[in-house]
């Protein structure tokens, strides 16, 4: 697994988008006290139940990984040129 360059202000703006999309899908709220790893398992749980991500093999199931997976899934969303794409 090959760490991006900006991998943890990938996994921020993750939180966020997940966050509100988790709201408009109706599945759940995010709370400011909820601990990171909560909301990166809630958001990557949610995101392989509507398929928008494959799911971790078996045994790789862990917050570094799950982390990881939402940096790349954040990363296809944002528009090009964004500042936390640039290599």
């Amino acid at each position: 697994m090959k760490k991006l360059k900006h991998e943890a202000e990938l996994v921020k703006e993750a939180i966020r988008i997940g966050g509100v999309y988790m709201e408009k899908r109706g599945a759940g709220q995010i709370e400011a006290t909820d601990s990171a790893s909560d909301k990166i398992k809630a958001i990557y749980l949610l995101l392989v139940l509507d398929k928008l991500i494959q799911p971790l093999a078996k045994g790789e199931e862990n917050e570094p990984n799950m982390k990881h997976k939402l940096a790349l899934w954040i990363s296809r969303q944002l528009p090009k040129g964004h500042p936390l794409l640039e290599e």
